[in-house]
């Protein structure tokens, strides 16, 4: 039976930094429609050294399936097949701009293909649902590849199971070939206790060969004897490391060499270590006490031999001593009392921050107050930009790339969504370091330790690998400033001469005590006995390490490449992306089916870092700008990047009102409206009621256009022309510069051009909740295409404006402190608190810490609130 309707094809990726600090191997499982049999859920991972080639497969049967796939961001897709009663539709591999363009013109003839973001912290989601007719069996296989990177002493697959049902044949099978010889290998689930894992579980390594298989029985999958739900729900974890006989490990494979470099036993190099940290207003609350915990806990494990200090940037700059110091235990002790004493104040001022750790370790150097065989590292924690002293980023990217002058890593972590990460990560990355986001949540302050034990034993400085002369061709990266332990260095290439007889790899870095050099020399006869193994693994398993590897470094390259230069990077990806088949962010996965004469085409795409706040957009990426809101009951939010900061307040007014939003008469003669609803049973107390927004109006005059949203459904209409669509839907309306994207039971994206964009968020209620109605969120994420004419509760925020907070003291509740606030030439007492954005996670929200305005944001808002009634929606 032919395919009914494509809902939608989804691969999203966030915070997509490829770092040796998380070598995680994903995949989360078949998550089912209600009413469907999936019959068999099968994944097959298969690692030869380190380089992971991984097939999911499901098999169902019914009208409508859902697959989710959930992978590594470090990983590359390689192939993804559609099997519908035995016919088998492929995916084709294509450049990004060649693949948009079919899926766009599929989107233009009416066709429901979509494409939406949305990720965790170290993964991407690959999902895939399609109606089929009833009875028709559906097999889904997805295939991707990755390259296990090893972190603290052990390369780790992570799968993250998730079926939400029974599934007859369920099975995780992990075959590991290392050449260097297994010495550990485990396996455990966090979903199961240990009893009913062993039986289900079986694991055994001997030698170069590993083998991990899970195969739960229906009733071992049941979450009690007499259920029918499945207790399948979480992480399934793989963990190993190989022998270390040899600091090295070389294979070489038709042509192509593979270099493992992980030294062990080496004492740890001394290193001075400055900590920049932001201590703006908006690391107020519970981030300024996470980062503080985070400081002690590290301070606990700083050696005695290394050097510190502490920056602290908000308006201004100020350091805890004046120059590095040893870490001695009264240096440990008074640096607790510092970091104890630390609080929120004033702006960002990034730039003078950095320069003067910078200033410090390159002062420390050249007096020779430290060892002389130690090393410098630089490690920045900040939650916002820049907004005081120099604020462009690419001119504190070349002050702070002048500054360092190549001779010490930069760390850059960026705590929590409102930052312009990709800034952070091009600035070290220039300075051979790395960016790391610090995710918000309650193991924020583990995060920051994890991130420091992963730098903490630099065993080597001034890595460098050397191959014979002329003998290599197309090198991948062979030289780094520093090689730490737990974790390994990876080099790969291409033989000039696949004849030679043999092939000498070295590897010559600084020590702590003296310098060393490491050689490794290969027979090439006797590697190719030692790899006759073809029938465990994959064969050209070296080569397209090499072209994963190579891709990779290009990608990362290319970041801070200009003109010419990242034209060159870019194409040399593009090429080995395509004769790869790799779906990297220069490359889509196109999927078309023929139907009734027409190509029903679909996209999986690798795009690269966006805001995670906005993971639920279309292909639409906002810049960093203000954030303008309102959700809740009704509350306002003012989210300004500038200040590092926002304020907010209510309006409180009957239901059945309508308030105007925003309104600009010039820039596609925009205007929109929300009306206020109440809650199922009427509260007589003015004060206490709640109120929401349960019907939003958006209208361009230009464009005789209008979209009115409820709770239940979504009407657009075109002229005299209606189109109805449910929130059950995923689709994309694409007309004349506008585009409208609806993301089933979630949210709803709107732009007009290159400049402005909103997002509707759903509220649903469970259905017997006897207070309150499923009710809409609003967020302004992109205005910069509205005029200077805007007005509205919300538009008049999207002009420049200046306020300034001061007088900070206690508040009538102890957690809420008040302040003063002068804004638009008034004085008012404002309140510190905080307020949901929803944008990111609809059911529970994000804490935004903001300046509350009182008296519906009267001296805020122009005029009064009322001034904002209008008659009716449109």
């Amino acid at each position: 039976m032919a395919l009914a309707r494509w809902l939608c094809l989804i691969l999203a990726l966030l915070s997509g930094l490829a770092v040796s600090g998380f070598p995680r191997n994903p995949s989360r499982l078949l998550r089912a429609v209600d009413g469907i049999e999936v019959y068999s859920t099968k994944v097959n991972c298969k690692v030869t050294s380190r380089f992971a080639h991984n097939v999911v497969t499901t098999r169902a049967v019914n009208h409508e399936v859902s697959f989710d796939v959930e992978l590594p961001k470090t990983a590359f897709i390689t192939n993804f097949t559609l099997t519908i009663d035995g016919v088998t539709y492929p995916g084709n591999v294509k450049e990004k701009e060649v693949a948009k363009k079919q899926y766009e013109k599929a989107v233009s003839q009416g066709k429901t293909a979509g494409l939406v973001k949305a990720s965790g912290r170290k993964l991407e989601k690959f999902t895939v649902s399609v109606n089929v007719a009833a009875g028709s069996k559906v097999t889904f296989e997805l295939t991707y590849e990755e390259l296990l990177k090893r972190h603290k002493g052990k390369y780790e697959m992570y799968l993250k199971v998730q079926p939400k049902q029974l599934v007859k044949h369920f099975e995780i099978t992990v075959d590991i070939f290392e050449p260097q010889g297994i010495s550990t290998l485990d396996a455990e689930a966090s979903f199961i206790t240990n009893d009913l894992l062993g039986s289900a579980l079986t694991k055994s390594f001997s030698g170069k060969k590993g083998h991990v298989s899970f195969k739960p029985s229906l009733d071992q999958q049941r979450s009690c004897p007499t259920c029918t739900d499945s207790l399948l729900k979480g992480d399934f974890i793989i963990t190993y490391d190989v022998n270390r006989e040899s600091p090295a490990n070389v294979q070489i494979v038709n042509g192509y060499f593979v270099h493992f470099f992980a030294p062990q036993g080496l004492p740890v190099v001394p290193k001075s270590v400055v900590f920049v940290i932001d201590v703006s207003g908006s690391m107020y609350g519970r981030k300024m006490e996470q980062t503080k915990d985070a400081l002690l806990k590290i301070l606990e494990d700083v050696k005695q031999d290394d050097y510190l200090n502490f920056i602290l940037f908000s308006g201004d700059v100020t350091t805890w001593k004046d120059s590095l110091v040893p870490a001695t235990p009264e240096n440990i002790q008074e640096a607790r009392k510092f970091v104890m004493d630390i609080h929120d104040r004033g702006m960002t001022n990034i730039n003078d921050a950095l320069l003067r750790g910078i200033s410090m370790l390159n002062k420390a150097r050249e007096e020779h107050t430290v060892p002389e065989r130690s090393t410098s590292i630089i490690i920045m924690l900040t939650d916002g930009d820049a907004n005081v002293g120099e604020s462009r980023p690419e001119k504190i990217q070349e002050n702070v790339r002048n500054a360092i002058g190549g001779k010490f890593p930069l760390y850059n972590l960026g705590f929590g969504n409102n930052l312009n990460y990709n800034f952070l990560e091009n600035m070290a990355l220039e300075n051979h370091g790395l960016a790391r986001r610090i995710y918000e949540d309650s193991d924020a302050s583990l995060q920051l330790q994890g991130f420091y034990e992963e730098v903490a034993n630099p065993l080597l400085t001034g890595v460098e690998a050397e191959y014979p002369q002329n003998a290599i061709l197309d090198l991948t990266q062979n030289s780094y400033q520093h090689f730490y332990d737990g974790s390994e260095i990876v080099v790969a290439g291409r033989l000039a001469d696949e004849d030679m007889n043999s092939f000498k790899a070295a590897v010559k870095g600084h020590g702590a005590i003296n310098d060393l050099t490491f050689t490794e020399e290969v027979d090439m006869k006797e590697m190719e006995k030692a790899l006759q193994e073809q029938d465990y693994i994959f064969g050209d398993y070296i080569e397209r390490l090499w072209a994963y590897l190579t891709i990779e470094q290009l990608l990362e390259k290319r970041k801070n490449a200009w003109g010419e230069e990242k034209e060159n990077l870019t194409a040399q990806a593009l090429e080995l992306s395509l004769k790869y088949h790799f779906v990297t962010p220069l490359t889509s996965m196109v999927v078309t089916k023929p139907e009734d004469n027409e190509n029903q085409t679909a996209i999986a795409n690798k795009p690269g870092e966006v805001i995670p706040s906005m993971a639920y957009l279309s292909e639409y990426v906002p810049p960093l700008l203000c954030v303008f809101s309102v959700d809740g009951d009704p509350h306002f939010i003012i989210q300004i990047p500038e200040k590092d900061d926002a304020i907010c307040f209510n309006i409180d007014e009957d239901p059945g009102t309508v308030l105007r939003l925003i309104q600009d008469p010039t820039a596609w003669s925009l205007t929109v409206n929300g009306q206020i609803i109440g809650e199922k049973r009427g509260s007589s107390d003015s004060q206490n009621r709640r109120t929401y927004f349960g019907k939003l109006g958006i209208a361009s005059a230009q464009m005789d256009f209008r979209i009115e949203v409820t709770p239940e459904n979504i009407i657009l209409w075109n002229g005299d022309s209606l189109s109805t669509f449910s929130w059950l839907d995923t689709v994309m309306v694409t007309q004349d510069g506008l585009s409208v994207m609806i993301n089933r039971k979630k949210s709803m994206v709107v732009s007009f051009g290159d400049g402005v964009a909103f997002v509707v968020v759903l509220h649903q209620v469970w259905k017997k909740e006897p207070a309150h109605h499923d009710f809409l969120g609003f967020y302004v994420v992109d205005s910069r295409g509205m005029s200077a004419q805007t007005h509205g509760l919300l538009g008049q925020f999207f002009h420049p404006f200046d306020f300034q907070v001061s007088d900070v003291h206690p508040g009538s509740d102890p957690t809420k402190p008040d302040a003063t606030m002068v804004v638009k030439n008034h004085q008012l007492t404002v309140t510190r608190g905080s307020q949901k954005d929803y944008r990111k996670d609809m059911s529970v929200g994000r804490n935004v810490a903001c300046w509350f305005v009182h008296n519906n944001g009267q001296g805020l808002i122009d005029g009064i609130h009322r001034d904002y009634i209008v008659p009716s929606l449109f």
